[in-house]
């Protein structure tokens, strides 16, 4: 599920998980490294998050004696908490058309094996 933001972009199910990591691990290239990604790539997600709202959701720290690190703000604590809920709420509203869709599919998956268009012919 994805939340449209307008002009500030979307969260989605990767941001979220990135800020429940970056909680869990008190760091951003922890939090990237376990979703296969780099810390740039996990940096310019959580630059784009602060920038999106009027409070950031991450903090970080520089060095120092107890090092360098990032945490969740109150309000990123907020913003995950409510993604979570509208996650809840539409599964729970759309359950019976999922079920419906699911009754649906063929009995067996399709073939992984990649299918080639036909040839145009000249």
């Amino acid at each position: 599920m994805r939340v449209e933001l307008g002009p500030f972009g979307a969260i989605g199910p990767g941001k979220i998980r990135l800020l429940e990591l970056i909680e869990r691990n008190g760091s951003i290239a922890t939090a990237g490294r376990a979703m296969a990604m780099s810390y740039r790539r996990a940096w310019l997600l959580i630059e784009s998050l602060n920038q999106a709202f009027d409070q950031p959701l991450v903090t970080t720290q520089r060095g120092g004696k107890s090092g360098s690190g990032a945490v969740l703000t109150p309000f990123g604590t907020t913003v995950v908490r409510h993604y979570r809920a509208i996650e809840t709420d539409a599964t729970r509203a759309a359950s019976k058309h999922i079920k419906a869709l699911a009754r649906a599919l063929a009995a067996k998956p399709p073939s992984r094996r990649r299918v080639s268009p036909p040839k145009r012919r000249s």
